[in-house]
């Protein structure tokens, strides 16, 4: 071995030397060292002084208030932030073991840590999904569920890929809307599922998926709490709703009176006819597939839908952006289908006349109807995940789920919409302005009454940026209604909501309420489900539906300092997508 690392007993040893000089020599290397040390001690405190005062009193000027790091442990940081989520524990496990935390992370990093964490998850429940529908040969109701699973976790893995570069942008609004998308196609993979629980692999995927909106939630509570509080985590708290006193207020302004809506003078790309002539298309799809994928912004794709009937189920896929219907005017320019639950295999989600994916779509003077009935349960008119789109002058026509607002930011305006149970449903975060709310008969014997609920919104979680708001809006009831209304109106009750979900969200903003609104005002789903979480609130209606003495408790009046937070500017940032009307 090396001799610097012998035992001590193989070195010889000698006695010290007793002669007087090498006594004066030891002092004078004594004084020496102590000398030394001293010198080095000084100058290692002044060193480290310097340092603190650096520390203390200069910063990067690179780092925004929002993204520079915070000075606890990365731990503590961790702990913090999750304390501002609803589930606080898997968020601090998961976290905690993420790799791709730095050191000394910044709130923003703790975020998008959380956010790769859900994306991760996603993975595993897309494929646990597909192996579900790999097993379910012959099967048909759990194939047609697994397949609307994977479309729909597919919709939710670009959301969340969304969000991430969003927030990286500085656009923490606009992530908001995605990851709240992203939540609700997972709860409603989740939710397709149940209904087709008979194998064991089903169950456990479920249990997955349940975990997996969990990991959602997380993240998007932490971009709320990033949003309303900043950069300092200590300040976060888990999400609040208008129930609990809390009301964002946006910076869209206090105006209510937002001018806004379809572009005037589009012209068209290509027309649609019944009869094919002078090259157009003969069916509204063929148009579609027309379009080009993933077209940028500022280019739409004007479809011209001349007067007609358009019998046929029409699909505008994902990567079909900015794709806009013209149409020749309600009632003339319609596009009609009959799909309906009771068939087999059928969804609610499927059953849509219309259903539109695309980001930026587009409509304005057409009618789309569902014809299956009002004894045929389940039958979607017109369907939309369409973020940012912009529906002006159209009308809707059906029974149950006439208007499926499933997702994201939608805008209506002077629109009519007909139907009877929950017909106006969905998690989006929508807005009304101007439109006809119209209740048909919903019975085969309507004279006998019933109960029926304008509204279903479906929020699964406080952080979701979603909810339904009406503003200057008219509800009333066909000729037809307002005739078995007016015989017996004692047992034709109209609500304005139930709650679909526990955190539904629904307002009405000067309206007029004809008098078929019941005193309630509002229904109950089943029980005391949602009652104490939900936010049902109104402000300044008028007519004689419109009196909140006989209101159910658990509904609110909204103050007029805050009605302001459901402009069309601060509840889906309007006035920076839609375009100015003429």
């Amino acid at each position: 071995m090396p001799t610097s690392l012998q035992p001590l007993s193989q070195h010889s040893h000698k006695k010290p030397s007793k002669n007087p000089l090498w006594k004066s020599t030891c002092l004078l290397l004594s004084m020496s060292t102590l000398l030394l040390l001293s010198l080095l001690s000084l100058t290692l405190f002044f060193t480290l002084s310097s340092s603190s005062r650096n520390h203390h009193h200069h910063q990067d000027p690179h780092l925004s208030p929002k993204n520079s790091p915070v000075s606890t442990p990365p731990s503590s940081q961790i702990h913090l932030a999750c304390q501002s989520t609803r589930f606080p524990q898997p968020c601090e496990t998961s976290l905690t073991q993420s790799s791709s935390l730095p050191p000394n992370p910044t709130s923003l990093q703790i975020i998008q840590s959380a956010i790769a964490v859900s994306s991760e998850n996603l993975k595993t429940g897309k494929s646990m999904v597909k192996s579900i529908l790999d097993s379910s040969k012959g099967n048909l109701n759990r194939t047609n569920a697994a397949t609307t699973c994977l479309e729909i976790l597919s919709y939710s893995d670009y959301r969340i890929n969304s969000a991430n570069d969003g927030l990286t942008r500085g656009k923490v609004k606009d992530a908001r809307a995605w990851m709240s998308a992203a939540l609700c196609y997972q709860y409603d993979c989740w939710s397709a599922l149940k209904y087709v629980n008979d194998t064991k692999l089903v169950d456990q995927t479920m249990a997955f998926l349940s975990s997996l909106t969990e990991h959602s939630s997380n993240a998007l509570a932490m971009m709320v709490s990033y949003d309303n509080y900043g950069n300092d985590i200590a300040s976060w708290a888990p999400p609040k709703t208008e129930r609990d006193g809390f009301y964002e207020s946006g910076s869209g302004g206090t105006d209510l009176g937002f001018k806004g809506g379809f572009p005037p003078e589009l012209q068209p790309d290509v027309t649609v006819c019944k009869d094919g002539s002078g090259g157009c298309y003969k069916t509204v799809q063929d148009a579609v597939n027309a379009a080009p994928h993933n077209a940028e912004t500022t280019r739409r794709f004007v479809i011209h839908i001349k007067e007609g009937v358009y019998e046929e189920t029409v699909r505008v896929p994902f990567e079909k952006k900015n794709v806009v219907f013209l149409g020749d005017g309600m009632g003339k320019t319609i596009i009609t289908g009959s799909a309906n639950v009771g068939q087999p295999g059928m969804t609610t989600y499927n059953s849509a006349t219309v259903g539109v994916l695309g980001d930026g779509f587009m409509a304005s003077g057409l009618t789309i109807k569902n014809t299956a009935g009002p004894d045929a349960h389940q039958a979607v008119a017109f369907r939309s995940d369409s973020d940012l789109s912009v529906i002006e002058n159209c009308e809707f026509i059906g029974n149950q789920d006439t208007l499926y607002v499933h997702s994201l930011r939608q805008f209506y305006k002077k629109c009519r919409i007909q139907g009877n149970v929950d017909f106006i449903f969905g998690n989006s975060a929508s807005v009304f302005q101007d439109c006809i709310v119209l209740v048909a008969p919903r019975q085969l014997k309507p004279e006998k009454g019933e109960n029926n609920a304008i509204t279903a919104h479906g929020r699964t979680d406080p952080a979701q940026s979603t909810g339904l708001v009406f503003q200057n809006c008219l509800l009333n009831g066909t000729d037809e209604y307002m005739g078995y209304y007016y015989s017996k109106p004692k047992v034709h009750r109209n609500f304005l909501g139930r709650p679909w979900k526990e955190y539904s969200r629904t307002v009405f903003i000067n309206c007029f309420m004809e008098a078929l609104i019941t005193p309630d005002g509002w229904l109950p789903w089943s029980g005391d489900v949602g009652l104490k979480t939900l936010f049902y609130g109104e402000f300044g209606n008028s007519g004689p539906g419109s009196n909140v003495a006989s209101r159910v408790p658990w509904s609110s009046q909204i103050p007029a300092q805050r009605v302001y937070t459901y402009s069309v500017q601060n509840f889906i940032q309007g006035d920076q997508w839609i375009p100015t009307s003429s």
